[in-house]
């Protein structure tokens, strides 16, 4: 049986690739009691990892490469903000200030999944994502309308469907996976998944 273990050279892969690379995310935790989700390579090497150690759906998560470093902390803030912190080293690299801000879209029904991302461009704040999600689905696209990364339930190679916590998650050239990553796991706790 194959051992699942951090493996360390693998923090060069978590920069923005020229090919489009393909993950699979399990929306569970590797750690034994713990609530959060592990993201694999196509090589099946631990890539991304969230764990959260308190209850499912906390106010506060830390989203870690594999070898257990902090790549961004997400925290819920009032009215259904989330921010995120983006970290170097030991440290948040711009400190009280956060790297992004997600907040979801509300209608009068209610129905709408989707959220509008702000990413800190110099000294303000401005929208440059939107997160659309349906069910076990979501894509990540920019404000001029280009995917940026797309997740969907993943299949065997028959074509079966695996859980609804096992997902394929797509992203495309150029874009940083930590990021999309730190915005899938806001996504997963705004709707009770993580």
């Amino acid at each position: 049986m194959a051992k699942i273990h951090p493996n360390l050279s693998l923090s060069t892969i978590i920069r923005p690739s020229l090919e489009r690379e393909t993950f699979t995310m399990w929306m569970k935790s590797l750690v034994f009691h713990g609530n959060g989700c592990t993201v694999f390579n196509s090589r099946g090497d631990v890539v991304f990892r969230v764990d959260n150690y308190q209850q499912r759906c906390c106010s506060k998560v830390f989203l870690m490469d594999s070898s257990g470093k902090v790549l961004f902390s997400v925290k819920k803030k009032i009215f259904g903000c989330w921010e995120g912190y983006r970290w170097s080293g030991n440290s948040k690299v711009n400190k009280g200030r956060p790297w992004f801000q997600v907040r979801r879209n509300h209608t009068i029904l209610g129905k709408d999944k989707s959220c509008r991302v702000s990413l800190k461009c110099e000294e303000n704040m401005r929208s440059c994502y939107r997160i659309i999600g349906c069910k076990s689905a979501l894509k990540i696209v920019d404000v001029s309308g280009h995917l940026l990364a797309e997740a969907i339930q993943k299949q065997s190679s028959k074509g079966v469907p695996l859980g609804e916590d096992v997902l394929t998650l797509m992203v495309e050239p150029q874009a940083d996976q930590s990021l999309v990553m730190a915005l899938v796991t806001v996504y997963g706790l705004i709707n009770n998944k993580i």
